[in-house]
């Protein structure tokens, strides 16, 4: 499989290039050459097939002979070695869970498979690697957690301060080792657009080997359609098939889905369900894309006002809006719909939902009142957001096993304003240059 850049003025390269590399010398966002078609009767037995073989398969088309084939099976098997349960919440209602790795977000998938493929790439090379992510909340403890200690890269992860929960920062400020956790003055987009600035820098590409964990790198973002195959392993085969509710931020786990669908994976539409940073609701409405001003709100990791997957969405489509239309609506949620969310999911059904997965039920009930049923994502565990979901559902929420030492580390973070000046002087003082 070789990849080209949405912008369309860098050269085509390989999976392992596109993957060191993170996003085009053009600035685009690599997209395969070619969208595999799946054998539609391998698809017909998929309640049968195990998971690992089932991720194999779906993953070994993109990565081609950039690894080996004995090697992709063990970096698939140590990616989801953990459960992705669907559970009947409501009549019309599932809930895939994809909170059970090990930081308790879905991003541990496309965490854990970039950071193993990166290690593998990393063997051959003399020159280590530097990791750059900008997070506003789960991505980071994701990638800090699937990268750290991995021989040959350097992982440094920009937040926002102020503006993630208290169990996703001690995820990503209590690694130490090979992870740098930088605490930005200021929201996610002026994390990101910093990361951005660093990519077009030509002094830093020149001298330090830097790529990105966010899902602009296709190591990160196509793994993330394997939740889709996993869901669709569990569906009552007797059910037609469901609209899936998607909360959405940087558009690259929706992006991964339609990618999914476009395979041949029996889906129904799919919902962009989003709080009240909608710029794709708005592009949906207008076909401009207007990028906004970040707003915090209680589904801290989809505050994006700029979301970068949206060209991957285009490109899936030919940029035809009708096109895109047809299989992909979009809704916005309040703070208030939120919490009345949790609210009564937990009255009726003892259920509890975090923030994000909140929004996603919110505008799965409202497309379903016309019919049908559906797949709410569930992208984190909702002990990730105590101050908000405790104090709505009136008790404390059970501390998972995996998370408690958590509490007992220290933390470990740089401090600086959000201004590209300050982060570049910072990295380039670190790195000796």
């Amino acid at each position: 499989m070789k990849y080209y850049s949405t912008n369309r003025q860098s050269p085509v390269v390989s999976f392992k290039e596109a993957a060191l590399r993170g996003q085009a010398p053009d600035k685009g966002l690599y997209f395969p050459e070619r969208i595999p078609v799946i054998n539609q009767q391998w698809l017909n037995n998929i309640r049968s097939i195990p998971k690992i073989e089932l991720a194999y398969q779906i993953m070994q088309p993109y990565v081609g002979g950039d690894i080996s084939a004995e090697q992709l099976y063990q970096i698939v098997t140590e990616t989801i070695d953990f459960d992705f349960p669907l559970t009947q919440l409501e009549e019309d209602i599932y809930v895939l869970e994809l909170f059970h790795g090990p930081t308790l977000a879905f991003k541990d998938v496309g965490a854990r498979f970039m950071s193993r493929c990166l290690g593998y790439f990393s063997h051959d090379k003399t020159t280590k690697t530097t990791v750059l992510v900008a997070t506003s909340g789960d991505t980071g403890g994701a990638v800090a957690n699937g990268f750290l200690n991995v021989e040959g890269v350097e992982v440094i992860i920009l937040y926002p301060a102020g503006k993630v929960s208290r169990v996703q920062e001690l995820q990503l400020t209590t690694c130490g080792n090979n992870i740098t956790a930088v605490r930005i003055n200021g929201t996610f987009d002026d994390c990101q657009q910093i990361v951005k600035e660093a990519f077009m820098d030509q002094q830093l590409a020149e001298r330090l080997q830097l790529t990105s964990a966010n899902s602009i790198n296709i190591a990160r973002w196509l793994p993330q359609q394997l939740y889709y195959f996993l869901a669709m392993q569990q569906w009552p085969a007797s059910q037609t098939a469901p609209v899936m509710a998607v909360p959405s931020g940087n558009l690259g786990n929706i992006a991964a889905g339609l990618l999914a669908k476009r395979s041949g994976l029996g889906m129904g539409n799919f919902i962009a369900a989003c709080n009240i940073n909608d710029s794709i609701t708005d592009f949906l409405e207008t076909g401009i894309h207007t990028s906004k001003q970040a707003v915090m709100t209680y589904s801290n990791a989809m505050d994006v006002g700029n979301p970068s997957n949206l060209i991957r969405i285009l490109e899936m489509y030919q940029h035809n809006l009708s096109f895109i239309k047809s299989q992909v609506s979009s809704s916005t949620q309040t703070d208030e719909a939120t919490i009345y969310a949790i609210q009564s999911v937990y009255e009726n059904n003892k259920y509890i939902l975090d923030p994000h997965a909140a929004v996603g039920y919110s505008a799965l009930k409202q497309v379903l009142r016309k019919g049908g049923k559906g797949v709410l994502l569930a992208t984190a565990h909702p002990v990730k957001f105590p101050e908000i979901v405790e104090k709505v559902i009136g008790t404390s929420i059970p501390i998972p096993e995996s998370i408690k030492p958590l509490y007992t580390l220290s933390q470990q973070m740089i401090d600086m304003e959000a201004s590209y000046e300050c982060f570049k002087e910072w990295i380039w003082y670190r790195s000796g240059l």
